[in-house]
């Protein structure tokens, strides 16, 4: 265990939830300050240049982590015209699915049904404790089969070089720090879809609401909710694709090896 070790498991959280993020850091230290006093850490671990391995915290949550809806089609096309890398193409996935950065992460091959462009995310990784059944977008779902094609394993991890070690949650934040987006945060873009949905549609917020999981706060009327706004959310997506300019590059339409109705079910 070394700093380098802690910057490592700081960094997915680092901008996400700043402040829990600090309090865990000044917890390791305490930790390893007593893992060093009873001699099962050998030498005494410096956290000092910890911070100065991570990005700049900004507190102000909000707007200056999210990128405004007009500037992400650019941004869209700047990375699907890009030399592929699975970090660009979970970006883009995050991004045209309006999820968190850990769905997209820790998504495996038999949660898709491809042919019905279904994504069904179990309750066990959800923040909300309960499945998130996702309408896939045809960019979606052709960014999918291009990576189908590349497995290197019918149910391992799909954002993964080999199906087992996700890929780390900074890999598509560096993409954003690399394009010159010192303040934006890969989850900022769940604000920006809200703000799009709200501005660009006619789609009730409870369907953008439910397009991004999120629970209703009055008990009551979720317990006399009971549609999920499948079908509605089915368009909301489709429109948010076409909005991001989506027409696939030549890689995602090639038709390659035929993928199954649910792959690697």
């Amino acid at each position: 265990m070394d700093s380098a070790c802690v910057v490592e498991a700081l960094s997915p959280i680092w901008l996400e939830i700043p402040e829990t993020a600090r309090r865990l850091l000044q917890r390791i230290g305490v930790v390893l300050d007593f893992a060093h006093v009873k001699g099962w850490v050998p030498e005494e671990v410096s956290l000092r240049s910890v911070r100065k391995g991570l990005p700049r915290q900004n507190d102000k949550r909000g707007h200056m982590e999210a990128m405004p809806y007009s500037d992400v089609p650019a941004l869209m096309k700047k990375l699907a015209s890009a030399a592929p890398t699975t970090g660009r193409d979970a970006l883009r996935f995050t991004i045209y699915n309006a999820v968190r950065s850990n769905e997209t992460r820790l998504a495996v091959w038999t949660e898709f049904d491809l042919e019905n462009a279904v994504w069904t995310i179990p309750a066990e990784r959800m923040k909300a404790g309960e499945t998130h059944v996702v309408p896939l977008s045809a960019p979606a779902v052709a960014l999918l089969r291009k990576r189908w094609n590349e497995r290197t394993s019918d149910t391992g991890l799909i954002f993964s070089k080999d199906g087992k070690k996700p890929i780390s949650d900074m890999t598509m934040t560096k993409l954003l720090r690399n394009d010159g987006f010192a303040t934006i945060t890969v989850h900022g873009f769940r604000s920006t879809f809200t703000d799009w949905a709200a501005e660009c549609t006619d789609f009730p917020k409870e369907v953008a609401d439910k397009a991004l999981a999120h629970k209703l706060p009055n008990k009551v009327e979720a317990a006399y909710r009971r549609t999920d706004f499948f079908e509605k959310r089915r368009s909301l997506m489709k429109q948010w694709a076409d909005f991001l300019g989506n027409r696939a590059p030549a890689a995602d339409r090639a038709a390659g090896e035929p993928t199954p109705a649910r792959a690697a079910a």
